[in-house]
């Protein structure tokens, strides 16, 4: 295998494995030596990835300068396509609009022929109509999780009652019909899920749960992930 190919691998190995990833692991994933692997970490290094760690300790990629976007496969360009196509017709203009400007700066790091299979992929998305309708904005909630602050809702539960809560908003969950915020309730002191069609009233508040969020959502997910294996 050509030098060149081994570090494109290498660093596709330091993106997917779980951080830090040990020299041992690395070695085991490419079917090579270790003093191969301690060779093209430095040269990657060189190339300019910034890869934090050291022998003996494990190491991750932080920044990621050396394998550009114009290495994108067919398929994987595919399914950039595909699912940034799909985030178009979810029906929330802040994400639809990102999903335009990502296939922008994409397509401006691609040679032309890439370029032009990105534009005209062969795999589409059709939908006649938004898959959700919000009858609420939205950003406010996405950035209260970012900034892992504290929101007051209203809300309108199944039997048309309303009450107001404050939550820990932890995810925004896309399922097949309905957008759901993952959240810590306050007033229950549990996990609970908030369908954003039956909010009514949305405010951030100045409470902050920093740095609680992915610790949280993983809890959640692995209570939800008991629930269903129980059933």
């Amino acid at each position: 295998m050509a030098k060149s190919e081994r570090l494109l691998q290498l660093m596709q190995a330091l993106r997917v494995l779980p951080s830090p990833v040990t020299a041992h692991r690395l070695a085991e994933e490419m079917d090579v030596s270790l003093r191969t692997i301690y060779r093209d970490i430095d040269s990657l290094r060189v190339a300019g990835a910034r890869i934090e760690g050291e022998r003996g300790f494990g190491y991750q990629l932080t920044e990621d300068y050396a394998l550009p976007p114009q290495t994108l496969t067919r398929i994987e360009i595919e399914a950039l396509a595909l699912g940034l196509g799909e985030i178009k017709c979810i029906g929330d203009p802040m994400l639809a609009d990102a999903a335009a400007s990502v296939l922008a700066k994409v397509a401006a790091t691609l040679p032309s022929e890439r370029e032009q299979q990105l534009f005209h992929a062969i795999s589409k998305i059709y939908r006649p109509q938004p898959r959700f309708t919000f009858a609420i904005d939205i950003a406010p909630i996405r950035t209260a999780c970012w900034n892992e602050q504290a929101v007051k809702i209203d809300y309108q539960d199944h039997n048309n009652d309303v009450s107001t809560r404050v939550i820990y908003p932890l995810s925004l969950m896309y399922t097949e019909r309905k957008l759901t915020i993952l959240s810590w309730c306050c007033k229950r002191e549990d996990f609970r899920m908030f369908r954003t069609d039956r909010i009514l009233a949305v405010e951030i508040t100045d409470i902050s749960f920093r740095p609680k969020r992915v610790s949280l959502l993983n809890q959640y997910l692995a209570k939800l992930t008991a629930r269903e294996t129980e059933d």
